[in-house]
């Protein structure tokens, strides 16, 4: 029985939007089970997906919250990329 968790912050992929829709976490869920069947021929039926939201107060990378590595991403010259 595999279990797939997907962690993505917990903001909207559209203007107002406050996390992701119920549409975009059934697209995740139906891809990660197709996936599965696919690479590994594990049954769709079988597989478990669960997404957690985090708040982007709770998710960094590079050393920062991730509010501020994405405007430091933002202010630097594209070609240190």
């Amino acid at each position: 029985m595999p279990i797939v968790t997907i962690q993505v912050t917990r903001e909207g992929t559209a203007p107002g939007a406050s996390s992701t829709t119920p549409e975009q976490k059934a697209a995740l869920i139906k891809g990660a089970s197709e996936l599965l069947r696919d690479v590994l021929g594990k049954p769709m039926e079988s597989t478990f997906v669960v997404i957690e939201e985090v708040d982007t107060d709770n998710w960094g990378w590079g050393g920062l919250p991730a509010l501020d590595y994405r405007k430091k991403l933002a202010a630097a010259p594209t070609s240190s990329r």
